[in-house]
């Protein structure tokens, strides 16, 4: 039989071993390797081939959405289903127009990760009930009201999240430059768009703005910004 293999993605130790040990009970299932980096998971992805990937969104260096991105855009064999905290409609949104092919919230029963698994094995898309059907009202009155399902504005492109989440870590411009291989001044570029399209023009106010999307996460050293 072949069995799903899996790879786990999530910056929380204990959360990794917390999925593992679900996931090994399963017969048709393989973990084959653990990311806690977006950015070690894309590299593990392309190294490993999974079936599945099962990824975060906060997670330092590289969030799970560009993470999700460059997966897909690069293996597009592998299918990724979002595990998180999060359950922005926003990022609901963006996780699935980036690749993700389910959702669920970290508090979802056992038995809703493990059919997610085997349906984005299959293809098929899979959400946590409570967010299937919040976007089913959304579409529902989105439609009845005739308006766009969503509110015009500028969105960041790829590289502006990836320099926005790195700014948010509290990377000067040189460190952002050296983790992107790009020049400073492109650094220097991006911030600036970044600044202008979220109309934040300094450091505690983009680090704020980062957690509440779930870029990164709160820490004790963010408490007083």
């Amino acid at each position: 039989m072949h069995k799903i293999t899996v790879l786990l993605a999530d910056d929380h130790t204990v959360v990794r071993q917390g999925l593992r040990a679900l996931l090994a009970a399963e017969e048709d299932i393989d973990i084959v390797g653990e990311a806690d980096t977006g950015r070690q998971a894309v590299q593990l992805v392309k190294k490993l081939l999974p079936d599945v990937v099962v990824m975060d969104i906060a997670m330092p260096m590289l969030n799970g959405l560009e993470a999700t991105r460059q997966i897909t855009r690069e293996v597009p064999s592998a299918k990724v289903i979002i595990l998180s905290s999060y359950s922005d409609d926003e990022y609901v949104n963006q996780l699935t127009e980036a690749g993700a092919l389910g959702y669920l919230i970290k508090q979802t029963a056992a038995n809703d990760l493990l059919k997610a698994i085997r349906e984005a094995h299959k293809g098929n898309a899979y959400f946590s009930p409570s967010i299937s059907k919040r976007l089913l009202d959304n579409y529902r009155e989105s439609f009845l009201r005739g308006t766009p399902l969503r509110k015009a504005g500028e969105r960041l492109t790829s590289r502006e999240l990836e320099v926005l989440q790195l700014i948010a870590e509290g990377k000067a411009n040189k460190q952002i430059a050296a983790e992107l291989a790009i020049s400073i001044k492109t650094v220097e570029k991006h911030r600036q768009q970044v600044m202008n399209k979220l109309n934040i023009h300094d450091v505690a106010g983009l680090t704020r703005y980062a957690i509440s999307k779930g870029i990164i996460e709160r820490n004790a050293d963010l408490q007083a910004l």
